[in-house]
């Protein structure tokens, strides 16, 4: 089947990046905004996404529709859209590109089956579509051969062959390394506040470990604005490792870190609002003040 429309649920950062690349290379880009917040639906309009009213007549329009919403969000979304799809008799290629364990992929392609749908088992691994530029979409399963037209219409899409969870599993490991090493940095960072050696600690790192000062700089100050929706994704990781028997323990704690820092003033902002003029210690600063003594 040759891909003219794809639906993006939902279009918040990722979602509406990928939409407009989509779009800038001729296909239609739809979505279904019924509930969804203010800034997204401003997102979305920005992209030049086109609305529509509901699920039955999204997947109807649709010759596939790429899930990329927050990770707890993820069974209900593929509920709802396997009741439209039964609904509607549509035959739509369904794409889970969340950040989920492989055994919750696994899960999800049962119910779009059941629906009627295709399923691919995919995910996203790098930031947002900017300036004709694509993150590395990986793609798995009987149906990741079809959804490899994308790559004709801008998207980077890896094919990581038949076996179903080889798209989810990657994305788990590598989220695992840079969100889990963020964690840790954040509660290391905050501690040394707590204790007053920030100033004696950095002046260590910064002369014998450099690259991970400048990682520290990097990510840190743009993190809490995104640490509420990936706490759920922690939790995916955490349960990815516990089915290959590992310990999840690890990432019970990366989860508590996110959740809490989440709770903290920075926590209410995102992407568009947060002070883009504070740097690391600012960022330290104000999390260690807002928690815990």
């Amino acid at each position: 089947m040759s891909i003219e429309s794809v639906a993006i649920l939902s279009p918040g950062d990722m979602g509406h990046a990928i939409g407009q690349l989509l779009k800038e290379h001729e296909l239609r880009v739809l979505t279904c905004l019924a509930g969804r917040s203010t800034r997204t639906r401003e997102l979305s309009e920005q992209a030049g996404i086109t609305d529509v009213a509901n699920f039955n007549e999204l997947v109807e329009q649709s010759d596939v529709l790429m899930s990329v919403t927050i990770s707890e969000a993820v069974p209900g979304l593929c509920r709802e859209i396997a009741e439209a799809v039964k609904a509607t008799g549509t035959d739509l290629l369904f794409a889970e590109c969340n950040a989920i364990a492989p055994e919750l992929s696994k899960e999800m392609e049962g119910v779009l089956i059941a629906g009627g749908a295709r399923y691919v088992d995919a995910s996203i691994i790098g930031g947002p579509p900017r300036n004709g530029s694509s993150p590395r979409v990986y793609v798995s399963g009987d149906n990741a051969a079809e959804f490899e037209q994308l790559r004709d219409f801008g998207l980077d899409v890896r094919n990581l062959g038949p076996q179903l969870g080889r798209a989810s599993g990657i994305k788990m490991c590598y989220a695992a390394m840079t969100k889990g090493t963020t964690a840790l940095h954040a509660e290391l960072l905050i501690a040394a506040e707590k204790l007053g050696l920030t100033k004696e600690l950095m002046a260590e790192f910064s002369g014998s470990q450099p690259a991970v000062v400048q990682r520290m700089e990097g990510w840190m100050p743009t993190m809490p604005a995104k640490s509420r929706r990936w706490v759920s994704e922690m939790e995916e990781i955490e349960k990815t490792f516990s089915d290959l028997g590992m310990t999840p323990n690890i990432f019970k704690g990366v989860a508590d870190m996110y959740r809490m820092i989440g709770a903290t003033p920075l926590g209410d902002e995102n992407p568009e609002t947060r002070d883009k003029d504070r740097d690391l210690a600012e960022t330290i600063r104000i999390i260690a003040e807002s928690t815990g003594d």
